[in-house]
């Protein structure tokens, strides 16, 4: 009996039929991530896949479709409702208060890649078990904070390469502000009742902002010329909002003002964003996210402002494809040893190890093969050099290192081969930074800066070179 995955989830594999689930893809744009996070100040915070029901009926909302539709809830054997986690805010506000973050500043920006899990239709783009890079910022309700966190995922989208992307911003305002809206919105709405999408009608007394949030054609339709949420804004909401657009602009970051943006969680207010992507049809939204400055005191911790945003790793990877962006090839070995003789084996599975240890990406084949059908492997494996060691080559402890894709050979010590693929392995990092540093300097601090760290590395230098003139004279007076 062969068992199959189940519906809605997927393998990502090595070299795998569909490209947008290569996992050599996925670690790329996981890399770019946390290169990203790093150089915005957020750390990386990992909670449980399964967390009680409670904290996401308190903290999503009852109300919400992920709650009453989606969520993956079970009894464990202690009698308890526990529920695979649907989102990554709650769980991070949770742990967060159960750990009494508050104490220590340094742990208030942070983010997460995980796992979701939905119980709903599958379709693409859409699966019961996908991947979020999500970030919280916690603590700071200025408009530079809204900002940031939208810069960060933008420049992150950028570094990837990504195009035709539309960066959606709405205010939702405070509490009072959305009471008096619901009840624009629900008059508004109250004659064409009947003509509501099933859903929404099921909202309507509820939740009515989320049918704003509707992709029926006949909500779309009815909400045309519904009252603004803008227009109910507080002074300082209102304020607030002027701000992030001016911060927005001044970075140079597209938007548009979409007064039908809402999100699908009960728990956002001010702020919130959505950024789609053109080429993905139907599910195009590849980042959300927004305030929630309510939250934390509604889990039992202290009344601090959040914000933070929820992007699908699988929609990033879709739109990477669809958009044609060149990404970097598969890891690849640096050096493949083909050993020929029991003695060259031998010899190679020490150089094998000797290799890895300096950082050096080494592969060898065990298997005797013939020797066409190891290069054939060599080749598939799309190893940077290829060096064939029998008798001669341990006798002369000398080696040909054959570049694979010029096919030119050049002589390398056998047992001093870490040094050379050191250099190769590091030559293009050494180039990027050639290449900017290379560039005049315009401006005279800059200048300033870049001769005092010169100096910096002559003084090195010159210690070392003092140290080992010291341990060379040692050296000679022992003979």
């Amino acid at each position: 009996m062969n068992i199959s995955i189940p519906p809605g989830v997927f393998d990502i594999l090595p070299n795998a039929k569909e490209p947008w689930r290569n996992s050599s893809l996925w670690s790329y744009v996981e890399a770019t991530i946390r290169q990203i996070a790093k150089e915005y100040g957020y750390q990386e915070i990992r909670t449980p896949l399964f967390e009680r029901t409670e904290l996401f009926k308190r903290g999503v909302g009852e109300t919400s479709d992920i709650v009453s539709k989606e969520m993956y809830t079970f009894e464990d054997k202690g009698g308890r409702s526990m529920s695979l986690r649907p989102e990554g805010t709650a769980p991070v506000m949770r742990s967060f208060v159960e750990n009494n973050l508050d104490q220590n500043p340094a742990c208030h920006k942070m983010f997460y890649i995980a796992p979701m899990f939905r119980y709903e239709r599958s379709q693409a783009g859409r699966y019961r078990q996908h991947h979020q890079f999500g970030a919280e910022a916690i603590g700071n309700d200025s408009p530079e904070q809204d900002v940031e966190l939208i810069d960060m995922i933008y420049a992150l989208y950028q570094r990837l390469g990504m195009k035709n992307l539309t960066l959606f911003i709405n205010s939702i305002g405070n509490t009072e502000c959305r009471i008096n809206y619901r009840k624009a919105l629900q008059d508004y709405l109250k004659e064409s009742f009947s003509k509501l999408s099933k859903d929404s009608q099921a909202r309507f007394e509820n939740n009515p902002l989320r049918i704003l949030d509707s992709k029926e054609p006949e909500d779309i339709k009815l909400l045309e010329n519904a009252p603004s949420i803008l227009e109910y804004l507080s002074e300082d909401d209102r304020e607030h909002f002027n701000n992030v657009q001016n911060l927005l602009t001044q970075l140079g970051i597209p938007f548009q003002v979409n007064s039908h943006l809402v999100r699908g969680l009960d728990y956002y207010n001010r702020t919130v964003f959505e950024i789609v992507a053109g080429e993905l049809g139907a599910q195009n939204s590849i980042a959300g996210g927004g305030r929630y400055d309510g939250l934390m005191k509604q889990l039992g911790g202290p009344d601090l402002p959040c914000i933070g945003f929820g992007a699908g790793i699988e929609r990033i990877i879709q739109t990477l494809l669809k958009q044609e962006i060149p990404v970097p090839a598969a890891d690849s070995p640096t050096i493949f040893l083909i050993a020929l003789g029991d003695e060259a084996r031998e010899a190679c599975f020490k150089i094998l190890h000797d290799l890895r240890s300096q950082g050096i990406s080494a592969h060898m084949d065990f298997s005797n093969r013939k020797l066409g059908k190891v290069m054939q492997y060599a080749d598939q494996l799309k190893a940077k050099y290829v060096a064939v060691i029998g008798e001669n080559e341990l006798k002369n402890q000398e080696v040909q290192l054959k570049d694979m894709a010029s096919g030119q050979s050049i002589k390398a010590p056998l047992f001093h081969l870490s040094r050379i693929l050191k250099v190769d392995q590091k030559w293009n990092d050494f180039l990027e930074i050639w290449e900017d540093m290379s560039q005049p300097f315009d401006d005279n601090s800059e200048a300033q800066f870049f001769i005092s760290k010169l100096s910096q590395s002559i003084q090195q230098t010159k210690k070392l070179a003092d140290e080992l003139q010291t341990v060379a004279e040692k050296i000679k007076s022992i003979f």
